[in-house]
């Protein structure tokens, strides 16, 4: 459970990745998300499991592979962006 609670939190941090890249539409989306991946996890957490296939199931998993898009679009625009951080004046 462990290794899930770390993407979960990666999850929860993609909104703020998407807004840094004015992608508004896919910030609200992944928050939407997000409200039924924790109502998921809660519920599956100190109850019985939801059923597959329910509402909070496929947020759960969709959530989970929209913060890996987006993480991997962060990654690919630090890669792609020039180097202005260490701009020195001499």
């Amino acid at each position: 459970m462990g290794i899930i609670v770390m993407f979960m939190l990666l999850a929860t941090l993609t909104p703020f990745l998407f807004i840094q890249s004015n992608k508004k539409t896919l910030a609200v989306l992944q928050t939407v998300m997000l409200v039924g991946m924790w109502l998921y996890y809660i519920e599956a957490q100190f109850q019985t499991a939801p059923a597959a296939f329910s509402i909070t199931w496929s947020m759960f998993y969709l959530s989970l592979i929209l913060a890996e898009v987006g993480w991997v679009m962060f990654i690919i625009r630090m890669v792609k962006s020039p180097i202005n951080r260490t701009k020195t004046n001499y």
